[in-house]
């Protein structure tokens, strides 16, 4: 989304308040936001935790009945009221009719991802056959290695970012390893320059061009999980492509989060988790994409019943018909408890759309941006006061919902403080605390009070120092 197609946040938060004659950081400028927000009755589809209910929480500090501020949705989305109608129409089916509902209902077994894979279109840019819905986010990304990973004695390299989450670490240096390659000198790590905490995208394609004939395969996240980084995926994968690479993408923390078009940006493969802001609950189906242009000349080196056509499977003749594309990858049948979960996610997503969402999104965390630098910002380095900064890049086309804040005090000290009064999000070493308000289910008025518990927290921190 462009930055140029709409009114950017700051902008708006000053005319805002400039209509209700009041300073930017004034209550009512949060609430004006809430008013004019277009998608604020979606809150209403997720249950919202409770103070009372929060482990860390202090309930001499909070009112026990008011709902937490959920900032972690990058981590583990909130659930959907949906689910457990859902899951109870599947469990009732069961009940009653036994192995017959394999074949009947709006979620037939047999076919459940099938049947809910429709509503992932819009969410990743693709067609419904390019996508699977199947088992986690790292075996899926196994599954697609062993198939696009095929190394040779002049390209042998894979190429990803230095501190990308450690599943995909581990992921790329036990798939070197398996082709009994060394991993020192097939994992080509790329990191941000001296003191800083962002890759630039031209020393990502300038190794690219340097080194791209050695690279069988570049695997990014679309988005960083610690800096929050929104990778430039279109221009990754032309680069890429252009020197013989295969593409491809680990979406955890882009997918429900950022518009994405894998299909026109012609992405190679890509994976993703749906706990995060697809909201399917821990360990929920994870999902897998192949381009169309793969449909024929990509198969998988594993392969199981599910990959076999449907309208032979059952002939048990063990001679495999092996569906084309993306659903040939399918090795199992489809866990219809998690498909449950997801459906009812995605029916929010179909409602709300992807583009709103990032929309609102823009706007959320331009709001909380603004917030955190006119009360916490470095101006105040000079007096000595406590700080906060911000190392999500500030372009919107390079982040998406989540923002990473250091501190010039304690991390630690900050974090308890904030658990303690009902706001849920989390820390990540070496120093960042990562808070995501998510357009689906967070207001802006939970914004104007975590900025505002922020500040009382930092300013106690002051003192005590």
């Amino acid at each position: 989304m462009e930055a140029s197609s709409f009114e950017l946040p700051a902008v708006k938060v000053q005319r805002i308040a400039a209509e209700l004659k009041c300073h930017p950081a004034d209550e009512r400028v949060a609430l004006r936001l809430d008013q004019e927000d277009a998608l604020k009755n979606f809150r209403e589809c997720f249950h919202i935790p409770k103070m009372k209910d929060l482990p860390p929480i202090d309930l001499s500090l909070v009112n026990k009945d008011d709902n937490a501020i959920y900032f972690l949705g990058n981590s583990l989305g909130l659930q959907p009221k949906l689910v457990k109608t859902y899951l109870e129409e599947e469990l009732d089916k069961w009940a009653r009719m036994g192995a017959y509902g394999h074949d009947v209902g709006k979620r037939p077994w047999i076919i459940a991802d099938e049947s809910i894979v429709g509503l992932m279109k819009d969410i990743v840019g693709a067609n419904e056959k390019e996508i699977a819905l199947m088992n986690a986010l790292t075996v899926n990304l196994h599954l697609l290695l062993l198939a696009f990973f095929k190394p040779t004695p002049k390209r042998y390299k894979i190429l990803l970012e230095a501190k990308a989450f450690p599943s995909d670490h581990y992921a790329i240096e036990s798939q070197l390893q398996l082709h009994g390659l060394n991993v020192q000198e097939s994992m080509r790590l790329i990191k941000p320059r001296e003191g800083e905490e962002i890759l630039r995208l031209e020393d990502i394609l300038e190794v690219i061009e340097k080194e791209g004939e050695s690279i069988a395969v570049i695997l990014f996240s679309g988005l960083h999980f610690y800096t929050g980084q929104l990778f430039n995926i279109p221009a990754i994968t032309k680069a890429g492509q252009a020197k013989g690479c295969f593409v491809g993408f680990d979406l955890a923390h882009a997918v429900g989060n950022v518009e994405l078009h894998l299909h026109d940006w012609g992405v190679d493969f890509a994976c993703w988790c749906s706990y995060k802001y697809l909201n399917s609950g821990a360990g929920g189906l994870a999902g897998a994409f192949v381009h169309e242009k793969h449909t024929h000349t990509i198969k998988p080196a594993l392969v199981g019943w599910f990959g076999h056509e449907l309208s032979t499977r059952f002939q048990m003749d063990n001679k495999l018909q092996l569906i084309p594309g993306v659903n040939g990858f399918r090795i199992s049948n489809p866990p219809i408890l998690l498909v449950c979960s997801l459906h009812a996610s995605l029916e929010v997503f179909r409602q709300a759309t992807i583009k709103a969402l990032r929309r609102k999104s823009i706007l959320l965390t331009g709001y909380l941006e603004y917030m955190i630098k006119l009360y916490c910002g470095g101006n105040k380095a000079a007096t000595q006061e406590p700080i906060v900064n911000i190392i999500t890049p500030s372009q919107i086309e390079e982040r998406g919902c989540q923002l990473t804040l250091t501190f010039s005090v304690p991390k630690k000290n900050v974090f308890e403080e904030l658990e303690r009064r009902g706001v849920v999000c989390d820390k990540r070493e070496p120093d960042g605390i990562r808070v995501a308000p998510v357009p689906l289910y967070n207001s802006f008025h939970d914004v104007y009070k975590f900025v505002n518990l922020l500040t009382s927290i930092l300013d106690s921190a002051e003192k005590e120092n």
